[in-house]
Parts: structure tokens; sequence; C-alpha cells
């Protein structure tokens, strides 16, 4: 947005961001707020504390110790967009969406910073990733959670955890538990989704697939054509087994003897009758940066 259209916002902006002073217990810590909120909706070119400042025409210290130093209720500030969401656009087909942002940093003070892949940029690279939880319902879409990805290397150093202000309860999980995490955070203030989806970093993770099902939540989600599945619910069992009486039991519940052997998707798309003689039908998702974006399903 350019700085027109921000100030024929402002007043609703405004409005909208009242919502939230409770959060905030220092009407001097609230107060920067709205110069954040503003420079992250600018078209500058890169969002950090200083140009931002100097657009809205603050010291730049002022705005960083409002990120650094100051104190206020992240946890509410939380509780109260979703909220908010709820209040007004609570619906049917409410869509939920779990995806991960990256972003490219130097040095290595930045909390969770390492090599690591980067989808912002496609390849490994010295950056952040944060895991997010997304609502949809028509036209409307928001982001409603988010959480900081710490990596193993940062949760092990817990000195440099307290250098860099990440709290002693933070420590390092998975991605697809984080998700986890979010969707039961938004679930406890009231916040369902009829469906959620996911890409293949989620979808090719069999707990976190089996997660969902335990809290009953649908879901239709990107798997990697390698993903082993039966069209059939195979038969298990409980019962330990130790192959001649020796030896470390096999983990259970296992799969019976008889069980037939699971497949790749790839497989069957190709060679399961039910999905291989389906005709593709193709959905125009959006205009890209290459034109149009179109998908095939069946």
């Amino acid at each position: 947005m350019d700085a027109d259209e921000i100030r024929r916002l402002k007043p609703e902006l405004t409005s909208y961001l009242h919502e939230f002073d409770a959060c905030f217990s220092r009407r001097d810590t609230r107060a920067h707020l709205p110069t954040y909120v503003e420079g992250q909706l600018s078209e500058l070119p890169a969002k950090s504390c200083e140009p931002m400042a100097l657009a809205a025409g603050v010291a730049p210290r002022t705005l960083q110790e409002f990120l650094a130093q100051h104190r206020w209720d992240e946890d509410a500030v939380r509780r109260r967009l979703q909220e908010i969401v709820l209040r007004d656009h609570a619906g049917p087909h409410s869509i939920g969406l779990i995806d991960e942002t990256s972003d490219v940093k130097k040095g290595d003070k930045t909390p969770g910073v390492q090599r690591q892949y980067c989808g912002c940029v496609g390849k490994q690279e010295n950056g952040i990733v944060t895991v997010h939880l997304g609502y949809a319902t028509g036209d409307f879409h928001a982001l409603v959670d988010g959480e900081l990805f710490l990596p193993e290397s940062w949760s092990e150093d817990r000195q440099r955890c307290r250098a860099a202000g990440i709290p002693e309860d933070m420590v390092y999980r998975s991605k697809w538990k984080i998700a986890l995490e979010l969707c039961d955070r938004a679930a406890a203030h009231g916040v369902m989704f009829d469906w959620l989806t996911f890409d293949e970093g989620y979808g090719g993770k069999p707990l976190f697939l089996q997660g969902l099902d335990g809290r009953k939540q649908r879901f239709v989600a990107e798997v990697p054509t390698t993903f082993s599945c039966w069209t059939d619910r195979p038969r298990v069992t409980e019962r330990p087994f130790r192959r001649g009486g020796r030896g470390r039991p096999r983990k259970v519940p296992r799969l019976v003897a008889a069980a037939s052997a699971p497949q790749s998707v790839q497989d069957l798309a190709e060679n399961w009758p039910e999905l291989r003689d389906q005709a593709w039908t193709r959905y125009y998702v959006k205009d890209g940066e290459k034109g149009p974006l179109v998908w095939e399903a069946k």
C-alpha cells in the first residue's frame, strides 16, 4: 500500500488497533503499535525498524525498544485477534491453512537463525523459519497464529537462548508438532475449521496426519508421490511378537502377518482403477508471475 492509501485507511485502522488496547499495560507502549503496523503495510522495500521509523518521523530507537524491550501480552494479542475473527467472520465452510514462511538473515543473533532451507529463496540459506495458521472463509482470509521454529542447535544452547530473549520453556519441536499446537490453541479459543489444508512438508508426516485424525479434524493434504498408503485399512494387532522368541519385540500396534503391503500414491494413481480411470479436471488457481497457475486434479 502506498502512503495515500494508508492515509485513507487510517480511521478504520486506528479503530481496529484500539481493539487491542487491553493487551498493552502502558499507554506509551501502546502508542507505538500504529507506527509499526503502518510500516508493515507500507511499500517500503525493507520492513525493519529503522526505515519504518524514519518514514513515520520517529526515532528508530523508539521503535526498536517497542519490539525488544517494552512489555506487552503476546498471548492476549493472539487471543484478541482470534476473538475478532470469530465475532466478525465465523460461518460455514471455514478453511484452515498450515504453512511456513522464512526470512534470510545476516549474522547469528536473530532468534532461531541458522543455515536451513528457506522457501523464500528456494534453497539452504542463513535465515529463520516460522510456522503459521491461517483462516479463510468466502473472500475473507487472515493469519490467526504463528510460532518461531527453534532449531535443535539453539534449543541445546540455553545461554544463547537467554541472550536472545527466548523463554526457557521454548524448546525444539518439529514443525508439524508446532502446527498441531497452533490448531489446539485456536480450538481452545473457539476457532474451528471445517477443513484444514497444507503442503507435502506436513502431509508427508504420518504422525501429523494421525494427530489430526485423533482430533477429528478433516483435511485435504498434499503428499509426496512416494507416500505409502493402502486402498483399504489394513488389519493390525496389539499382540507382541518376537521372531523365534529372541531379540527385541516388534513395536505395536503392528500389521498382522497376512496384511497387504502398502503402495506409493504414484503407483495407486497409475494402477488403481478407481483413480486411474478418472478424468483429470483443470482448475484455475490464480495469476502468477509467469502467467495463470492451473492445476489438474482427479
